[in-house]
């Protein structure tokens, strides 16, 4: 049987990339992957012949492309999980869903102003009011959901499942903006860095060579 292919974009810069590749590696799903080069050249006409969107991420299992995160990641919880992508407790599962929701369509400002760069150290760079109340946001929702559903592991609901796959660019941009972190969202943050599939994710894009100008130009003014 042929395995599943993920099509990824740099692992320095592709946020989305990184969440149902996580997952995926995380979990022992044994599939293909093929990275391309965000704003390189030939990017435009490469992704077309796996994405109907012209963007990244997109999977290939069989006949089925599949061109969204989170969408990859529930039909990777019900092919190959069985279901542990998701708390089985169902009022969990609800809560789990919705932080995963709020991750995937908000955020703007944050996205905007720290936009992912893995291999970003931190160097005084700083950002509005606007991303400020988003790092707020997901600061208070990372310790209310450790704190109140988080017992019997080290994640948000525990174990490792999408929830925590979704949030995980977060962390990595987080640590590069140096952004001040706190109490139980501060160890949250440093558990999902130390993740082993994070770490080989973080070490790969340290070796890739390709440059994103508007990403790598967000340096503390002079």
């Amino acid at each position: 049987m042929d395995r599943p292919v993920l099509v990824i974009g740099n692992k320095n810069y592709s946020s989305w990339s990184l969440r149902p590749w996580l997952l995926l590696r995380h979990f022992g799903v044994d599939f293909d992957e093929v990275r391309l080069a965000l704003g390189s050249p030939g990017f435009a006409s490469q992704v077309l012949q796996y994405s109907p969107t012209g963007k990244v991420p997109a999977l290939h299992d069989g006949a089925l492309q599949l061109w969204d995160s989170l969408a990859i990641c529930e039909y990777a919880n019900e092919r190959w999980l069985g279901g542990r992508g998701w708390p089985a407790d169902p009022a969990q599962r609800a809560l789990a869903r919705a932080a995963a929701a709020e991750m995937h369509s908000g955020f703007t400002a944050l996205r905007t102003q720290l936009p992912m760069n893995s291999r970003r150290q931190p160097d005084g760079y700083h950002w509005d009011a606007a991303a400020q109340a988003d790092i707020a946001r997901i600061q208070a929702l990372w310790t209310t959901l450790r704190r109140q559903q988080g017992a019997g592991g080290d994640y948000l609901f525990g174990p490792f499942g999408i929830v925590d796959a979704m949030f995980a660019p977060v962390a990595v941009r987080f640590d590069g903006y140096g952004v001040a972190v706190e109490g139980a969202a501060a160890d949250y943050c440093q558990r999902l860095l130390a993740l082993p599939a994070l770490r080989e994710w973080r070490q790969a894009a340290a070796l890739e060579t390709e440059g994103y100008a508007a990403t790598d130009a967000l340096r503390k003014p002079l």
